[in-house]
């Protein structure tokens, strides 16, 4: 509150009243209560007599959206008075339309992972992302300039995870960019995003890891993810798969540990065996049996993104810098 005072002359009134909308300011105040709960803002029990103002970094005058549109919910097929700001015009000014949840669960769901897998055993590893040889089969994969031969982007930490296992590692995860060269404009295709990957040997059933990512991922959904459903389907090739309203956001299944059979099949699909080699040599002087799976961070965060455009604006935190 900025009234003129002892400690506020005309001018300062002025000033402040002047300042551009979504500006940064510094200001010096004293708290007093108010006689009357304030509605329009989250403190209401008391208010700020501001005795000196200062703008730190002043915003422009015209705004590309304003704050009042931007956190109007959807009305369900209802009018609703006043503009919206659509999901395309949010996503191409994200520089000034930070939607806060979204990091915020994104960040929770990162530390959610990583506490539940560390407190079953699992060692935490980095992997290389710019690799000799595509990660997985198919065409999708980033070929990049590497001096004066061409490398690639890793489409998955797989390899590297696999070879940790050959390594006595025993249980291993990693969160971390993963890219794949998706030429579809669709939602369910995505150049990159956040790789939340799980390796592990088992003793006598590939079973053993599906429990451990079931519970990993149930952590997760109840403590993040309350308001979606989980559906689980298993394949006949000891494979798997996870769906979150009808969209895969987990694939895995049990890996080849014999040497020999890898070099067959790697032959078999054109592969070059000296790209490859270092990851066939690992499983040579004996490799447990395991299997492991990697879940799109980012598909995770789609919906979470669309689940907060349809909630009340109490879910929407914006910044404007």
């Amino acid at each position: 509150m900025v009234a003129v005072g002892d400690r506020a002359s005309k001018q300062m009134v002025k000033f402040a009243a002047n300042i551009t909308k979504e500006s940064i300011v510094d200001v010096e105040a004293v708290v007093q209560p108010v006689e009357q709960k304030i509605e329009s803002c989250s403190q209401q029990d008391v208010e700020l007599h501001i005795e000196r103002i200062y703008v730190i970094s002043q915003a422009e005058a015209r705004l590309p959206l304003q704050l009042e549109d931007a956190v109007r919910p959807d009305a369900d097929g209802e009018e609703v008075s006043g503009r919206r700001v659509e999901e395309f015009t949010r996503l191409e000014l994200s520089n000034c339309n930070l939607l806060q949840a979204i990091f915020r669960l994104q960040s929770g769901v990162c530390q959610l992972f990583r506490d539940t897998l560390i407190n079953k055993g699992f060692v935490e590893i980095q992997t290389p992302k710019i690799i000799s040889a595509a990660s997985e089969g198919g065409a999708n994969v980033f070929t990049v300039s590497y001096f004066k031969t061409s490398a690639y982007l890793a489409q998955s930490p797989q390899l590297y995870k696999q070879m940790c296992i050959c390594a006595d590692f025993d249980k291993v995860f990693c969160v971390g960019p993963v890219f794949r060269a998706e030429d579809s404009n669709t939602h369910r295709h995505l150049t990159e995003f956040v790789g939340l990957d799980i390796e592990m040997a088992f003793n006598y059933h590939y079973h053993e890891v599906i429990d451990s990512i079931t519970d990993t991922m149930s952590v997760v959904q109840f403590d993040t993810f309350s308001f979606f459903p989980l559906f689980f389907y298993q394949k006949y090739s000891n494979s798997y798969d996870m769906f979150m309203r009808g969209e895969e956001i987990l694939s895995g299944a049990q890996r080849v540990h014999d040497a020999q059979l890898l070099t067959e099949r790697a032959t078999h699909h054109g592969i070059d065996l000296e790209k490859i080699k270092a990851y066939i040599d690992s499983f040579r002087y004996g490799a447990p049996p395991h299997a492991g799976g990697g879940i799109g961070n980012t598909h995770i965060s789609i919906f979470v993104f669309r689940f907060i455009m349809s909630q009340s604006c109490v879910l929407h935190t914006f910044f404007f810098f």
